[in-house]
């Protein structure tokens, strides 16, 4: 059976900040004005952040705008938080990997899979100021490699 993918919201900003190590799949609990709005592509993943509560895992500060054509005693709102669904053994991996090592869960993207929303969660250490530089040196020298073999 093939999978169907659609990359719905991008976090290019947190490759940039965070040094990824691994990476996650999530579910997440949203409402239906939520998906809506999602498929709309109404969605802000930058300023987002992922914390461990109680044994749960849930995304706190991603703005999800308000359905348009939705009356707004029914909508939601736009900055909840909301619960990711892991498994118990990746939970518990990452409990000790976010308390011990001092790592933070950045959500990457949020994507439809199978017809259901899905977030690609990152661990990742924060960069420093140097290490941007360097990243940001390494990238220019690629692009000028790859324009000198171009034009050969």
């Amino acid at each position: 059976m093939s999978e169907s993918y659609k990359v719905l919201s991008d976090n290019r900003q947190a490759r940039f900040q965070y040094e990824i190590l691994e990476t996650y799949e999530c579910g997440i609990v949203l409402v239906g004005t939520e998906v809506k709005s999602i498929r709309a592509g109404k969605v802000n993943l930058r300023d987002g952040f992922a914390r461990i509560r109680n044994g749960e895992v849930w995304l706190l500060n991603v703005h999800i705008s308000p359905h348009e054509r939705t009356n707004q005693s029914y909508n939601h709102d736009p900055r909840r938080d909301r619960k990711l669904l892991l498994h118990k053994q990746e939970i518990r991996k990452l409990i000790g990997k976010v308390e011990q090592k001092g790592l933070t869960l950045v959500p990457l993207k949020l994507y439809l899979k199978n017809g259901r929303v899905k977030v690609a969660l990152g661990l990742g250490r924060g960069k420093k100021l140097h290490d941007k530089r360097a990243d940001l040196k390494q990238r220019q020298d690629k692009r000028d490699m790859e324009r000198a073999l171009k034009h050969r």
